[in-house]
């Protein structure tokens, strides 16, 4: 799983572990309504994650329909806007797939 973090909004390390925990939770539940078997192939290896950064949320949106276009779930976390950023905020993507297909769709951005 790679997780792609908004660097423009600024937020804090707390805040960044919230909101990378509330989409990889978010995809989690997508895929045990949409792709239990995929799931559970899963959660039978070691689960890595990846945490890379993004600088915009016109690049996230991008980024997601190119995930889209490969048949890569994601899930977006938007904000409810009750601490350090605005609400409705796009402010984590959470993409899943083979590491190869995920990587053409995120291997050019840095880690966090």
């Amino acid at each position: 799983m790679v997780l792609v973090v908004r660097n423009d909004l600024k937020m804090g390390k707390g805040k960044i572990a919230a909101q990378c925990s509330h989409a990889t939770l978010g995809l989690y539940k997508k895929l045990l309504h949409r792709a239990p078997k995929a799931l559970n192939r899963r959660e039978m290896c070691a689960q890595p994650k990846v945490v890379v950064k993004i600088e915009s949320e016109e690049d996230m949106l991008v980024l997601q329909d190119r995930a889209k276009s490969l048949n890569l779930p994601t899930h977006i976390t938007i904000d409810a806007g009750r601490t350090q950023i605005a609400p409705n905020s796009r402010t984590v993507m959470a993409i899943l797939g083979p590491v190869g297909v995920v990587d053409d769709v995120t291997g050019g951005l840095k880690l966090l």
